[in-house]
């Protein structure tokens, strides 16, 4: 971490509540410009729920959440003018073409119709989507549609990035791609915060891993940090190690013996 680059985010005492059950259990964190943080944790850790408060999505924590140096509870949204978001799961207007769609969230960041319209065809025409430009999403495949996602995030060139699963969907070469747009992203500045089951990816990617249990932090550091601490090769390894989950290999053979019954 470069203590001189720019404090983006800083968490302090994140609680937050469902039910009876505490699904954020005290998150302390700071991420500075140009990091790429990858957030990682089993289902249930807390993961989205820590990118949804940031984002401003949901309320009823307690704590404190600061972005940009203020803190967002404050009532001041125009932070959000700063920041792109991809959704594990996201709902797109499929009624709408691509053209259509994106001009619309352009229009949301402030862009005219022009701006918008000139910088969604072009970054549409680079992930190979020109043909289908004009189409109703409705028609898109899964990966296809991810891709207009991605490109609606990064339409007005946001300093901070969230990204929930970013690469579901996408074929290989489209997945290197996007790996190579986030890595010239946080060369010029930008900050990117990125949550994802798939492992390989996050430790290639990610120049800061961090690393969620139970609504806990539990590791924050390199992956070469974790790997030296954890004695074990790749970040499934590390993750298998510090969430205690070792079952893998026996739920397997388990599940292979019975596709094999006859």
């Amino acid at each position: 971490m470069n203590s001189k680059n720019e404090l983006v985010i800083s968490i302090n005492g994140l609680r937050m509540m469902y039910g009876d059950t505490y699904v954020l259990r005290g998150i302390d964190l700071d991420v500075h410009q140009g990091e790429i943080i990858g957030y990682i944790g089993p289902n249930g850790a807390g993961k989205s729920t820590t990118i949804k408060a940031m984002l401003g999505l949901v309320e009823g924590y307690s704590g404190e959440i600061r972005i940009f140096g203020s803190d967002i509870s404050n009532g001041d949204i125009s932070y959000k003018s700063r920041i792109g978001y991809v959704p594990e799961t996201a709902e797109l207007y499929d009624a709408l073409t691509a053209s259509e769609y994106l001009t619309f969230i352009g229009n949301l960041y402030g862009l005219s119709d022009e701006q918008a319209e000139w910088k969604a065809k072009r970054l549409i025409d680079l992930f190979g989507l020109s043909d289908v430009y004009q189409s109703r999403i409705s028609s898109y495949s899964k990966g296809m549609k991810q891709k207009v996602l991605l490109v609606s995030s990064l339409l007005h060139n946001p300093d901070v990035l969230f990204l929930d699963e970013p690469l579901s969907g996408l074929d290989a070469n489209s997945v290197i791609v996007v790996k190579e747009i986030l890595a010239q992203l946080a060369r010029q500045g930008k900050t990117i915060f990125y949550s994802s089951h798939i492992m390989d990816v996050v430790e290639k990617i990610s120049n800061r891993i961090i690393l969620l249990d139970g609504g806990e932090i539990i590791a924050d550091g390199s992956f070469a940090e974790l790997k030296e601490k954890s004695q074990v090769g790749s970040l499934e390894a590390i993750f298998n190690q510090l969430t205690g989950f070792h079952e893998h290999q026996n739920i397997a053979k388990q599940f292979v013996s019975i596709v094999q019954e006859v």
